[in-house]
């Protein structure tokens, strides 16, 4: 069947030179003509990888005038066989002479391109050519109508990315585009896909991209999201069916000076009003469809959420990751950041604080050795005021230059925000260092902390470059309350869930395991002098509530992540790639679980929403909680 059908490929290219005037010498010789299937084989890898190739035939499907310049062409006589691709992008080096609709013939090298060399892209199968070794066949043709990925054409796996187990889909295991999404993918590569009915479940990002569900997302099998998003529900289904749509091609065709972005912003819950077609191109360890054509949608009216008011007897304890908020930063972040905890949190008693930098911000290269955060934190406090917002004080404790890992010179450190008019106490304790360990200290009244404010995990290597916790004691409504502000090591050095490595490496919970125990350990003690100590553990744990770093945090009874109270689909405090996860939790210990009721709510109004209108790209959460009565 293959020779068959290789022979009429052969014929038909045949057939259109000979339209144009280059006539092939012989019929063996037009049967040795190499296809883009050929090219492209069924695999990650071209089988002809580092060879010379000539007369390979394509309608040009579209182009790439700027960065990584060329075009992708796509055979109009495919053969039967669904695990070849029928596109490849030719690599010029150049603008392209070859417009839209010309039937080229292209003679060049085979070749795999990884992206900037990283072991954790696959490779982009390409011609390397140029503009001389292009001949143009004809012009003015139809290019091949796209594959419908979803109802109607091909319906990519809905649960498994790859279940061989080989290490590398690049070297080993079976290519099998029907059962694994990452060869159903790889099996498109470089052709005409085409989306109907897109529902965003990623909104624009600042580099131009949007996650999408095809066909609304009615035959996706992961949990949607009251809000219109897909849940990311464990780690054995991280949701294949979702695709990235990116925004190279439109920046190209955009007026000059070519934008940083093309992509209009659309938030988490719109729709799209058209299809999205384009070449299936790959970068940065996703597959994404870059699109010929401005995306048109609509609207799902998504808003940002508001929590509910204290009431008189509730004392309200949130967590807030800010995103890298340095002294030196427009004031309109400042004012976002500060009409949210405001407006939208209801400007809780007491406030965890993540990712704020010191007072000149990234310096990285400069040698500056500031770690001072005062003008970070006092701008802060002052928009909130200007918002009409309460008093508030603040505690942290400032690193040691470069040790607590984030940008380069930024210093990011966690800390608290505490309002001065309710009945909420800090209780100072001297002797906190950015390298003194915290310890618990019997008291005939109850435990204590040897200091407070004060540092976890400053001698544990498991917080090598990472930000050191930090443990407040107050006096809330009469009881005392323990308050532990975490920010965890970030997922950034995993592998990509679309990487080569299958199944991918999760280096970076090792880490994370490391200070859970750490924090675990110091809940421990606090319970072991008082099992009924009252003690909160919160913060950008970096982690999901199903992970083994949770599970470590609440291991004997220690604690419990109050996430996991809220229903299935409610659970997340992020969105990445269109995967609405959970990151940033609050944990009580057993006598604030049991005895003391409490209403936990993550505020939606940063993750689903465009770039341009966000402050950060976490979730903020929060728990009123009754201290007053309990049971």
């Amino acid at each position: 069947m293959m020779v068959r059908l290789r022979r009429r490929a052969s014929a038909l290219i045949a057939m259109a030179l000979a339209i144009s005037g280059l006539a092939l010498v012989s019929d063996a010789t037009a049967q040795a003509v190499t296809t883009i299937a050929d090219v492209q084989g069924a695999s990650h890898l071209s089988p002809l990888a580092g060879q010379s190739v000539t007369g390979v035939l394509g309608i040009v499907t579209a182009r790439r005038t700027a960065g990584g310049r060329g075009f992708w062409i796509q055979d109009p006589a495919p053969d039967e066989e669904p695990a070849t691709s029928e596109g490849v992008f030719v690599f010029l080096n150049a603008a392209p002479a070859a417009q839209i609709g010309d039937l080229v013939s292209v003679n060049g090298t085979v070749g795999e391109f990884r992206a900037a060399g990283d072991p954790d892209n696959l490779t982009i199968t390409q011609i390397s050519s140029s503009n001389a070794n292009v001949s143009i066949v004809s012009s003015g043709n139809q290019v091949p109508a796209a594959t419908v990925l979803g109802v109607g054409g091909r319906m990519p796996p809905t649960e498994t990315i790859d279940d061989d187990g080989a290490g590398n889909v690049e070297t080993g295991g079976t290519f099998e585009p029907a059962g694994d999404a990452i060869d159903f993918y790889e099996s498109l590569e470089g052709m005409r896909v085409r989306v109907n009915d897109g529902a965003v479940v990623g909104a624009t990002r600042s580099f131009g991209e949007i996650t999408l569900l095809p066909d609304d997302g009615d035959w996706a099998t992961g949990l949607r999201t009251p809000r219109g998003g897909i849940l990311l529900g464990g780690y054995d289904d991280p949701n294949p069916e979702r695709i990235i749509v990116d925004d190279e091609i439109l920046r190209d065709l955009a007026p000059a000076p070519r934008p940083a972005k093309a992509m209009p912003d659309m938030n988490v819950g719109d729709a799209l009003t058209a299809p999205v077609v384009g070449p299936l191109d790959y970068s940065f360890s996703n597959f994404k469809i870059q699109a010929t054509s401005t995306p048109t949608f609509m609207s799902g009216g998504l808003v940002r959420e508001t929590t509910a008011a204290n009431t008189d007897r509730q004392v309200s304890v949130a967590t807030f990751n800010v995103e890298n908020l340095a002294g030196t930063d427009p004031q309109a972040k400042f004012d976002q950041l500060a009409s949210l905890i405001v407006d939208h949190l209801q400007a809780p008693d007491i406030l965890a604080i993540e990712e704020v930098q010191d007072n000149d911000g990234v310096t990285g290269g400069t040698g500056s050795t500031v770690v001072d955060a005062s003008v970070s934190w006092s701008r802060l406090i002052q928009a909130i005021e200007d918002a009409d917002g309460p008093a508030y004080q603040y505690r942290q404790i400032d690193p040691v230059d470069d040790e607590d890992g984030g940008a380069p010179g930024g210093n990011i450190r966690v800390g608290f925000l505490i309002r001065t008019d309710r009945d909420v106490e800090f209780i100072d304790r001297a002797g906190g260092g950015p390298t003194i360990e915290t310890t618990v200290v019997p008291h005939l009244s109850g435990p204590r902390l040897s200091a407070s404010p004060g540092r976890i995990g400053t001698a544990s290597s498991a917080f090598d470059d990472t930000r050191k916790s930090l443990v407040g004691e107050f006096r809330a409504r009469g009881k005392k309350l323990f308050v532990v502000v975490n920010h965890f090591s970030s997922k950034g050095d995993d592998q990509p869930l679309f990487g080569p490595a299958q199944p991918p490496t999760r280096f970076t919970e090792v880490a994370r395991h490391g200070q859970a125990e750490v924090v675990h350990d110091f809940v421990a003690a606090l319970l072991e002098e008082d099992s009924g100590a009252n003690v909160i553990v919160l913060g950008d744990i970096n982690d999901f509530e199903f992970s083994e770093t949770v599970d470590i945090l609440e291991a004997d009874g220690a604690l419990h992540s109050l996430v996991k109270d809220l229903a299935a689909n409610e659970r997340y405090s992020y969105v990445f790639e269109g995967n609405s996860q959970v990151l940033d939790q609050i944990l009580f210990s057993a006598n604030l679980v049991d005895r003391f009721p409490h209403v936990y709510d993550v505020v939606h109004v940063n993750s689903e929403f465009a770039d341009a209108i966000q402050a950060s790209d976490h979730e903020p959460s929060v728990v009123r909680l009754d201290l007053r009565r309990s049971g």
